[in-house]
């Protein structure tokens, strides 16, 4: 069901979808919904926690025990960019909807996104501060990199040319272009 739901709100968004069309998709009536879920809003909450704490959890992996602030925004970027092209559903999802989700939960989600945001713009700060990176604004710099990893749900198909890897390899050099730094 949830899958179906993520499915049909990355299609339609989360008010174009109704949940008799969830039921359709799974052949089973709407009423039936109920005995798996309590709302419509619960399938929200669910896809967006669960994608909001994975991308919080794929960040701290990749940037633990790491000090060095190329080394650190290599890998924060690498698997966010990675993120982006294998969960393109959830991202959509997540970056379009979340608006939709009802209080207090909405602030909790958007408070751990900003989490994200403030670690990876410490990043470019801290690259800044030790003459790694060359940028004026590392809020502007964070932004610029999390609106070009977010770009490639839009755009990245599982059956195109290229796969996720090389995609998170090749954003990830644009990413430390923003900062001043070339690693070919």
């Amino acid at each position: 069901m949830l899958d179906t739901a993520l499915t049909l709100f990355a299609e339609r968004g989360y008010h174009g979808t109704a949940l008799s069309q969830i039921a359709e998709a799974l052949e089973v009536r709407t009423p039936s919904l109920y005995n798996h879920m309590t709302s419509k809003q619960e399938l929200l909450r669910t896809i967006v926690d669960a994608t909001v704490r994975g991308v919080l959890a794929d960040f701290r992996q990749a940037t633990e025990g790491r000090t060095e602030p190329v080394d650190r925004l290599f890998h924060a970027v690498l698997v966010y960019a990675r993120r982006h092209a294998t969960h393109r559903r959830e991202a959509i999802v997540v970056n379009r909807d979340t608006s939709s989700l009802e209080e207090p939960f909405r602030s909790q989600m958007q408070e751990l996104r900003r989490e994200h945001e403030h670690a990876l713009r410490q990043i470019i700060s801290d690259g800044v501060t030790a003459g790694r990176f060359t940028v004026d604004s590392p809020a502007l710099a964070s932004f610029a990199i999390r609106e070009l990893c977010v770009s490639i749900a839009r755009w990245y198909q599982d059956d195109g040319p290229i796969g996720p890897d090389q995609v998170a390899r090749e954003y990830t050099e644009f990413a430390l272009s923003i900062v001043g730094v070339g690693i070919r």
